[in-house]
């Protein structure tokens, strides 16, 4: 057997490969999509991706739920610090929970005057925009 073509035939069949993976990795997606089976194509055509607007109302959205927990939880500390520094409720246990900007009062206070105080309070800081009075009266 010829040694010359034994070992060029294996040389050959590898250059060849590699010329063909090669030039596979140029096309784009429209030039491999245009060289698809009718039937891939067609199928290709009706599926459509998600649309610009779509993505960027669904990252909005995101922004806009991110941004109102932000605000809720900056609405929560601002209404527990200001009952913690009005000198009658300070020493109650009332639990502040914010959603939507409308913060929720509950616990227990002394008194209805104490009641209605920390309601006024939660209503005078900024951002919130109602307040639902859970609060109980202790009996005494």
């Amino acid at each position: 057997m010829d040694r010359s073509f034994s070992t060029s035939v294996p040389a050959v069949a590898a250059a060849v490969a590699a010329a063909f993976i090669l030039s596979a990795c140029d096309r784009n997606d429209a030039t491999r999509s245009s060289t698809a089976p009718s039937s891939t194509t067609s199928s290709m055509a009706t599926t459509t991706p998600p649309s610009t607007s779509t993505m960027g109302s669904t990252a909005s959205s995101t922004t806009d739920k991110v941004a109102t927990a932000v605000d809720d939880t900056a609405i929560t500390a601002k209404v527990k610090s200001a009952l913690m520094a009005e000198p009658g409720l300070k020493s109650l246990k009332i639990d502040v929970d914010t959603k939507n900007a409308t913060v929720t009062l509950s616990g227990s206070v002394d008194s209805d005057a104490s009641r209605a105080k920390a309601k006024q309070v939660a209503q005078s800081v900024s951002g919130v925009s109602s307040v639902v009075d859970q609060l109980t009266v202790k009996s005494s």
